[in-house]
């Protein structure tokens, strides 16, 4: 008899079918399925898969009396109660380096979307505008970018903007010896001399608006700001106040503080681009999250066996 999993996020059929080899899945992926699951038919689970947005509080693990292991799919957790975990002897596992490189991708992607302005010049083009009447966008090629929190996706960020001959910085908790780039010991030093800065780092308390008026300030009228860790990194009444008053160039992200909701304080300004949270998405990189979950899950049970 297989044991059973309760799955808090939303899982492709594939991916439902992949862990269902292993696991007799309990499925609660919304607040109403999950308040009811967690004690009723889930409350002897062992495995709880989640991930770092969606989380697992304490009081839920109390009540999931059983449980030994909790998953993350991908890298963040910051939202599942770790210290309390570590009290009642459960086990954390993530899955750290599964997406790397999907974020890294789209990192890049929304520094060039939101500096060379494509979304809006594809709609120009097909209204028929010419390149004449526009202004013109900036070339990556001898700007500046600054990388605020050099982990393996942020180490990922910064090569990838060295191929485009782009000049590195960035603030990490510490300084790096396993690279080359220019340090900075705080992010508003970072943005002062950076020409666009990416934000990199792990989400909760420690990271909250990391990114607020001070920093959008120091980037400047010309400066980029784009953010692909966690919505709670940029202050977005800060963002938004800036673009209004033009003393930002522009910000790309991926993540905001009212997700799954749209940021409508964003929406009215041309100079920003939005994606739904799909950073660390792609077939290759759930796949690979999947199979990180199904190792982890394993490896505990054969230590605990």
């Amino acid at each position: 008899m297989k044991p059973q999993l309760l799955v808090l996020i939303h899982l492709s059929e594939q991916s439902k079918a992949t862990i269902g080899g292993a696991f007799e899945i309990l499925y609660a992926p919304d607040k109403q399925t999950r308040d009811a699951a967690i004690p009723g038919i889930a409350k002897d689970v062992k495995v709880v898969l989640t991930n770092g947005s969606t989380g697992l509080t304490a009081a839920e693990m109390d009540t999931l009396n059983q449980l030994e292991l909790v998953c993350a799919l991908g890298a963040g957790f910051e939202n599942i109660d770790s210290a309390h975990a570590e009290k009642r002897g459960i086990r954390i596992a993530t899955g750290a380096g599964t997406n790397d490189d999907c974020v890294a991708d789209h990192a890049m992607g929304l520094v060039l979307a939101v500096m060379r302005n494509i979304p809006q010049l594809d709609i120009a083009c097909r209204a028929g505008i010419w390149r004449e009447t526009l202004v013109l966008p900036p070339q990556l090629a001898g700007k500046r970018l600054g990388v605020a929190g050099l982990g393996a996706i942020g180490k990922k960020i910064a090569r990838r903007a060295a191929a485009f001959d782009m000049e590195i910085g960035y603030f990490n908790r510490s300084r790096r010896d396993d690279v080359d780039y220019r340090y900075f010991e705080s992010v508003p030093q970072l943005a002062s001399w950076c020409d666009v800065l990416v934000t990199a780092t792990p989400g909760g308390a420690a990271t909250r608006h990391l990114v607020g008026a001070r920093e959008l300030q120091a980037l400047g009228p010309k400066g980029f700001l784009v953010n692909i860790s966690r919505g709670s990194v940029v202050d977005t009444a800060a963002l938004a106040e800036a673009l209004r008053r033009g003393e930002l160039g522009g910000a790309g992200l991926d993540v905001y503080e009212s997700e799954p909701k749209p940021p409508l304080e964003l929406l009215e300004f041309k100079n920003v681009v939005l994606t739904p949270h799909m950073a660390g998405w792609s077939p290759e990189a759930i796949t690979a999250s999947v199979d990180k979950f199904l190792r982890n899950a394993e490896a505990h049970f054969s230590k605990t066996a």
